[in-house]
């Protein structure tokens, strides 16, 4: 196939990643279902080229991505070596089950594949893909959603490996599921990692997800993640984002829902180069539930970018969003979301906020909650600010004999503790907000390395 065909109007960029596909494909992991895969991201990312991404952010568009032809893939899994010799990552009294990716590859001695006794399994995607093919190939070949962009299929058409995670009926798992993705390279890697998620009828998982560097070359890390809730199911899902400044990270999250399920997110930015982070849900049956919830803290030239899609399907379902941000110097920080209401989704309950402070004049934030509607019978609304510190609040903080520098600082740990005060696991909950009180004071910056910033050092 001429991959060449598809585009009359190309940025280097799409050249690049067409060649880099042509040449690399025979050395990509392989089946004919994957090999099909691949082709339609390919038939897709070159008919839409970047055209909405430009349209997003223009600027980090022409400076990192339009030009850059010099990105490597890693083909080949890295030499194994025990993660824990030069990677502390654990939060105090949270028991998780700790599974990694170097470079884009699960790394483990041994297995790459485990199966407990309730049946769980957790491990490689194509692991998983060799061994239960019945049980992966009916998501994994599910025809994309209507909101599959450019970085998506760029995701379909490389991606090396991901997590797979499938939680059986009526199962209970009680240890959450730490998934660290680390860069161990000099090299300047493009990354593209595709987990898959399924939690059985009434069964439950909790799922906290991180990124990582141990060397700070430049990155071009995009994941997708696709997640699958029968009915009742339940699903926790945390975010930690300490990224270096050189890094391009882009995320999406998918989630389908049945009825009565529920999804909960909580995503933190603490530092970044670009993050993209999209998250769109699906209300696919009568009374599914989405929790929401955001906060994003980035200073100097940081950019941060949170889009975030529910798809109001069937009646009486509920979704609640809460993202809030602290800009500062001449970061960035861009919130657009959507809330679609169809025309069978009576009865629906949808509250959408974004809250924003701006410490200085060249901190620059857009903010766009929209909402669809085409029901009669909702409760819907939506909300934005975007501001300064509360000058009223501040003046009484000082009548109390506190400075203007210590005040300052409350307010905004205040602000952005209300986030944290939603997370439902109590020690994950104190090591939030000791990381923001770090962030607000300066502490917390990606030369500490370790995203849940524990007590240990990288050597």
């Amino acid at each position: 196939m001429n991959s060449k065909n598809y585009s009359n109007v190309m940025t280097p960029f799409t050249d690049f990643i067409q060649t880099l596909f042509a040449e690399n494909k025979p050395q990509l992991p392989y089946t004919k279902e994957v090999e099909k895969i691949r082709e339609e991201g390919l038939r897709t990312f070159s008919e839409k080229d970047f055209v909405v991404f430009k349209k997003e952010n223009k600027e980090i568009f022409e400076k990192s991505i339009a030009n850059s032809t010099n990105w490597q893939l890693q083909l080949t899994t890295p030499a194994y070596r025990p993660v824990e010799e030069y990677f502390k990552c654990k939060v105090e009294n949270i028991d998780s089950q700790m599974f990694f990716f170097q470079n884009g590859w699960f790394v483990n001695d041994g297995e790459k594949l485990f199966v407990n006794e309730k049946g769980v399994i957790i491990g490689s995607l194509f692991a998983a893909l060799e061994q239960y093919p019945q049980l992966v190939l009916p998501y994994l070949t599910e025809h994309p959603s209507e909101k599959e962009d450019t970085l998506s299929a760029l995701n379909r058409m490389l991606f090396s490996d991901g997590l797979f995670v499938y939680v059986p009926d009526n199962v209970v798992v009680e240890r959450p599921v730490q998934l660290i993705s680390l860069i161990d390279s000099n090299q300047d890697l493009l990354l593209n990692n595709r987990n898959l998620i399924i939690v059985g009828k009434n069964a439950q998982l909790t799922f906290i997800q991180c990124d990582d560097s141990i060397h700070f070359n430049k990155s071009f890390i995009n994941n997708v993640t696709k997640t699958y809730l029968d009915e009742s199911a339940k699903f926790f899902y945390y975010k930690m984002e300490n990224k270096d400044a050189e890094s391009l990270l882009f995320n999406e999250l998918e989630v389908m829902q049945k009825a009565h399920s529920e999804f909960y997110s909580n995503a933190m930015t603490f530092n970044a180069g670009y993050i993209r982070n999209r998250l769109n849900v699906y209300l696919k049956e009568p009374f599914s539930r989405a929790n929401l919830y955001g906060l994003y803290l980035v200073d100097k030239k940081q950019h941060v970018d949170s889009q975030i899609f529910v798809d109001h399907q069937m009646p009486d379902c509920e979704s609640n969003q809460l993202y809030k941000g602290i800009v500062d110097e001449s970061a960035t920080a861009h919130f657009l979301g959507h809330v679609l209401v169809r025309p069978d989704a009576q009865r629906t309950m949808a509250n959408q906020t974004n809250r924003n402070i701006a410490l200085t004049d060249e901190a620059h934030i857009t903010s766009k909650p929209f909402l669809e509607i085409y029901a009669d019978d909702v409760k819907c609304n939506h909300g934005t600010t975007v501001g300064q510190l509360d000058e009223e609040a501040m003046y009484y903080i000082r009548t109390r004999g506190i400075c203007e520098h210590s005040a300052r600082k409350l307010l905004m740990f205040a602000f952005a503790n209300e986030i944290a005060d939603f997370i439902l696991i109590d020690s994950l909950k104190a090591r939030y907000k000791e990381m923001i009180r770090k962030r607000l004071n300066g502490e917390l910056t990606i030369c500490d390395h370790c995203v849940l910033h524990c007590p240990y050092v990288h050597e």
